[in-house]
């Protein structure tokens, strides 16, 4: 989704925006300067790079920060021009800022060291396990952050795959509809608080997704 202005601040290449677009879409690859046509543009690429990578990703795939730029890249490449490379603009939300963007390459190479070659392939286990792996993976890899956008449903993709390989369906996120103002505000919380390595929050918060789903399923 394309961010409002007031939430990041960033310089460089990746911070222009599309001519014509009152600052409301980045400079994109297709001319694009209604919000909305952005959104559903970006919506409809996410639901083919995941029909395609359910094909891709085996109970056999470990992640590597490679993978993960291609999964970027692969989505969002067609809409920006720098998709699937690491950032090299300052993001800031609030009064939180992320690390800085000569530090992505690193802190990815320290991702992929200590918790996707540790974690995946998500090996087949107790909910709980499996949910506290996934939340520690989403946790780290948001406060990387590695991409100028779609940071968020990129980390979401990669829960889906690793509960997936795991055995377990695709988390259900109710993000829309009755209850998401909470919802989101639940999952933000839990985020932000495995920003500090606890990640109990996020882990209840994705067992709790997992269990509707499959309430969901037995319907």
């Amino acid at each position: 989704m394309s961010r409002n202005p007031s939430r990041y601040r960033d310089t460089g290449i990746e911070g222009e925006w599309q001519p014509g677009s009152q600052k409301r879409v980045l400079r994109n690859l297709k001319g694009i300067r209604l919000k909305t046509e952005m959104d559903r543009l970006e919506v409809d690429a996410l639901l083919v790079a995941e029909e395609r990578y359910f094909e891709i990703i085996t109970d056999e795939t470990g992640f590597t920060a490679e993978l993960i730029c291609q999964m970027h890249q692969d989505w969002l490449g067609k809409i920006y021009g720098w998709a699937g490379r690491y950032r090299t603009v300052e993001m800031q939300k609030g009064t939180f800022r992320w690390p800085p963007a000569f530090r992505v390459p690193q802190n990815m190479a320290g991702l992929e060291d200590e918790f996707f070659r540790k974690l995946t392939p998500c090996l087949p286990a107790p909910l709980d396990v499996v949910a506290e792996k996934v939340a520690s993976v989403h946790a780290e890899f948001l406060l990387v952050h590695p991409f100028r956008e779609g940071n968020g449903r990129l980390a979401r993709w990669l829960a889906d795959l690793m509960f997936l390989q795991a055995g377990y369906p695709m988390p259900l996120y109710n993000f829309a509809g009755k209850g998401s103002v909470r919802r989101k505000k639940s999952y933000l919380d839990a985020v932000i608080t495995g920003y500090t390595q606890d990640y109990a929050p996020l882990t209840g918060f994705f067992c709790g997704c997992i269990e509707a789903r499959l309430l969901e399923l037995e319907e």
